[in-house]
């Protein structure tokens, strides 16, 4: 004979803000422990000021991200500063963003293009409205006084900004 197995619940229920399709308020909260790994010295560099990529020796391919390996060839790569002036390449304005963002909101996300780099650099750009952005602007990167050690510790503004 099999036992009934029953889950424990509480008196409190969920409100819907909509019917179909459901939609309810959920909170969700957790303490994760996180390695970088290889990419340790990426997010170092934030900390200090620095915008590092990754360039694979083998083939010359230049990653404007971290990147262990070659997508190209394979080998491993090694650890090269990006230039401190690069363009942007794209960019659209975000009216909505996840919990760390909501202030700022709405805010630029830009593609940098460095000169010599093979990949763009996805981040955000700093007190310029939409109506004043345009491919082809030059920008620097800036980075947090006090690191987080994450990706959004360097940001950009328009290189004839101080």
């Amino acid at each position: 004979m099999s036992k009934k197995i029953k889950i424990s619940e509480t008196e409190d229920g969920t409100m819907l803000f909509n019917v179909d399709p459901i939609i309810f308020k959920d909170h969700y909260e957790m303490d994760y422990l996180h390695s970088y790994a290889q990419d340790t010295p990426f997010f170092s560099g934030l900390a200090n000021g620095l915008l590092l990529g990754s360039e694979c020796k083998s083939c010359g391919y230049k990653y404007a991200t971290p990147r262990k390996y070659c997508m190209y060839c394979g080998n491993e790569t090694e650890w090269l500063e990006l230039p401190s002036v690069g363009r942007i390449h794209s960019w659209t304005t975000c009216y909505y963003g996840s919990q760390a963002f909501l202030k700022e909101t709405p805010y630029n996300l830009i593609l940098v293009e460095f000169e010599g780099v093979n990949t763009l650099f996805l981040s955000r750009l700093i007190g310029v409205g939409q109506e004043n952005l345009d491919i082809g602007l030059e920008v620097k990167p800036r980075f947090l006084r006090n690191s987080k050690f994450k990706a959004t510790d360097v940001y950009f503004v328009l290189s004839d900004e101080n």
